[in-house]
């Protein structure tokens, strides 16, 4: 699991915990809590939902460490400023990794899927790591693994769809070198990332 710190935001944005899991072979039932869960009164609803405050993202969209933390940096930074788009710091992650504004699509693409076998998940907050790591294994069931396999699990024919980069000049001269591709793909796909919340 990777910690980042930021200790220049309030305590509550000060650390971000990122953590990969594979093997998942809870997917569906948990997106069928996180949805019941938005439904769910309180005070029932309060602690199912803090249970699952996280966002729960699928790898397979995500092209480095550098992108899904460039997400996070940039959803802080929102909840700082007071100007999140979304309900959560955690959904604005979802956010700012979609290429488009809309939210039910960032949710649909990025979020949890029944499909899905790998997770990264993200926390938010300042616990401590073995809180979060024990919050975060009482609602995945998976193996954790280090964050450096994240690029073991990219599809990129499906970055490449989302983000719309198939006819882009600097990939079509890149074709051939699959790293070359990679590499200009991750930087495009981080860069507007790090840019939306100034166009958006």
């Amino acid at each position: 699991m990777e910690v980042i710190s930021y200790p220049y935001f309030p305590a509550h944005l000060s650390r971000a915990y990122i953590a990969l899991y594979t093997s998942v072979t809870d997917a569906g039932s948990l997106r069928s809590r996180i949805i019941n869960a938005a439904t769910l009164a309180s005070p029932e609803g309060d602690q199912e939902r803090e249970l699952l405050n996280f966002a729960f993202v699928d790898p397979r969209l995500i092209t480095s460490a550098l992108h899904v933390e460039t997400a996070v940096y940039q959803a802080i930074l929102a909840a700082a400023q007071g100007s999140l788009r979304t309900k959560t710091v955690h959904s604005e992650v979802l956010w700012a990794l979609n290429p488009g504004n809309n939210i039910s699509e960032a949710i649909r693409r990025y979020g949890v899927s029944d499909g899905c076998t790998s997770l990264l998940v993200i926390r938010i907050d300042s616990s401590e790591l073995q809180d979060v790591e024990a919050k975060m294994g009482s609602v995945v069931s998976g193996q954790l693994v280090p964050l450096t396999q994240l690029g073991t699990l990219t599809d990129w024919a499906a970055v490449k769809k989302y983000h719309k980069l198939n006819q882009e000049a600097a990939i079509k001269a890149a074709s051939g070198d699959i790293q070359k591709e990679h590499d200009v793909v991750d930087n495009i796909v981080v860069s507007s990332v790090a840019i939306k919340s100034v166009m958006g």
